[in-house]
């Protein structure tokens, strides 16, 4: 290998340098100099993904469990568009990432190649930042500015496009870490008015996001609720929650708009703490959008890019709150199910069986009140959800997640038909032995589409438009697609099978799919 320092070098160090110590490539001719920068520079440490989707996935969930940005690797403006549904996941879940997006030669633009295109568009609508390498002396310089812009408040994709000539011509050095303001603090004069209006009596609650749901947010969370009565709630899809026994208990908003409106009847204050207000995740006919009561007061106690916790731990102080909060959710394990398996007794054996401190990156979809039913009270864990409403994140989320946190058991219970999106995320979790059990729920169906179908005012329903949400004819064979990518699997239908297949799926190391037939 030429030692020469090249673009793509100074650029691998450059992140290293900062912090950077994950990269989740698909790469293609243009990244090639990159990837040979990956062997070269130690700290920095490639994972191959089949998909972008996977490789976009995989850093938000790295990204929201270490709290730090790890690299993607995309060729082109193709590959860029394969990865842009988990990027807009990432981007509503303020995910750090630092999306490398290679591209032609600079100077092999204006032939118009064939994979030529407007890269930085497809970028602008996912991204915080969108930088390009406009030669390779600037390339250190440029990464130090992506990694900066990833872990700016409240974190977000950074995008630098690396043309290939920029990549493979000589640099000077690597760049070091820029300075990182963190997230701002929210002003004492702003706590001070909500501590008053928290306690003139009115019925209010604090709405919980980012920092705000971490451990140390929820507990001055509590406080507060101990202080004021206030009810402390968290978004539908929450990014990151700390959840389960001994946490401080926090409401989740419902799903559907008229549930959210039900939700909220008689509120009086609504506190945001890094949250937007709430409203319904689409239109339906005759259906509020805004779901927040009329006359009901919005005050932001933090913005998104404020630190939430420390502002609920002053807002604590100001109210003269007492010590610690005054409810924590009770340990309240389920029994073991017997028979045939539904939704319910599936979560009855997860609840039961997971054990402490486990990450669950979440895409149960229909599947997903009864479980978060069940967790509510089971040890306690980490919940990732679908952040952005775009089905094909968990699986990706459970591979960065558990090379984010390799010591913790991570547990994906998955709808079939969005596991189908970015399947090939099985076969990374075998190449790096990640620590994932992955629960694939098979109704066989796009079962949330036919709840939607009477929601949205459709009438009289045919054999074609149902076979439209249909996943029979054929079956997909969740055992046999694991096993060719290298995961052990198996298929149980009963509770008795289930408890079985998943306490050895939780006492070993190493990924494993269980299908559970619905």
């Amino acid at each position: 290998m030429n030692d020469e320092l090249n673009g793509a070098r100074s650029l691998a160090q450059t992140l290293v340098n900062c912090g950077v110590e994950v990269c989740f490539a698909n790469p293609g001719t243009s990244e090639l100099h990159f990837v040979a920068a990956l062997d070269a520079v130690a700290g920095i440490r490639p994972v191959l993904c089949l998909f972008e989707g996977v490789a976009t996935g995989a850093a938000d969930g790295y990204g929201r469990m270490a709290g730090k940005p790890a690299a993607t690797l995309l060729h082109l403006g193709p590959g860029l568009a394969n990865g842009l549904a988990n990027l807009h996941n990432a981007r509503r879940a303020c995910t750090p990432v630092v999306n490398i997006v290679g591209d032609h030669a600079t100077h092999h633009r204006r032939l118009d190649a064939p994979l030529t295109s407007d890269i930085a568009g497809f970028a602008r609508p996912v991204s915080a930042w969108i930088g390009e390498v406009t030669s390779a002396l600037a390339a250190a310089a440029e990464g130090a500015r992506a990694v900066q812009a990833a872990r700016a408040a409240p974190g977000g994709v950074a995008t630098l496009i690396l043309p290939a000539d920029a990549a493979w011509n000589r640099a000077e050095r690597a760049a070091g870490p820029l300075p990182d303001p963190g997230p701002a603090v929210v002003p004492a004069a702003t706590i001070e008015a909500a501590a008053r209006q928290l306690r003139d009596g009115r019925k209010s609650a604090l709405l919980l996001r980012g920092a705000a749901l971490s451990e140390r947010g929820m507990e001055a969370a509590g406080r507060v609720q101990a202080a004021t009565g206030a009810r402390l709630l968290c978004d539908t899809f929450a990014p990151r929650a700390e959840l389960g026994a001994g946490r401080v208990p926090v409401e989740r908003i419902p799903y559907f708009g008229e549930q959210i409106v039900a939700f909220l009847q008689g509120l009086e204050r609504l506190v945001l703490v890094g949250a937007k207000a709430p409203v319904s995740f689409f239109a339906y006919p005759g259906k509020p959008g805004w779901c927040v009561p009329a006359g009901c007061a919005i005050d932001h106690l933090a913005h998104p890019h404020e630190d939430g916790a420390r502002a609920l731990a002053d807002l604590a102080q100001a109210l003269d709150a007492p010590p610690t909060p005054a409810v924590r959710m009770p340990l309240q394990l389920p029994d073991l199910p017997s028979g045939a398996l539904d939704a319910v007794r599936a979560a009855q054996v997860i609840a039961r069986l997971t054990p402490e401190h486990a990450i669950f990156a979440e895409e149960a979809i229909t599947c997903g009140s009864p479980l978060l039913a069940s967790l509510a009270r089971a040890r306690p864990h980490t919940h990732l959800p679908v952040a952005g409403g775009s089905i094909g994140q968990g699986l990706p989320v459970a591979a960065g997640a558990a090379i984010a946190a390799p010591e913790r058991k991570v547990v994906c219970p998955h709808g079939d038909g969005g596991a189908a999106y970015t399947l090939q995320a099985l076969w990374t979790m075998a190449r790096e032995n990640l620590d994932v059990t992955t629960i694939v729920y098979a109704n066989r169906s796009y079962a949330i589409l036919n709840v939607e179908l009477a929601r949205v005012g459709v009438g009289m329903v045919g054999e074609r438009a149902r076979s439209m949400l249909d996943l029979h004819h054929p079956v997909i064979d969740w055992v046999r697609i694991a096993n060719g990518f290298g995961v052990e699997a198996s298929r149980v239908s009963t509770g008795e099978e289930f408890a079985a297949h998943y306490a050895s799926a939780m006492a070993q190391r190493g990924p494993r799919l269980i299908e559970v037939v619905l």
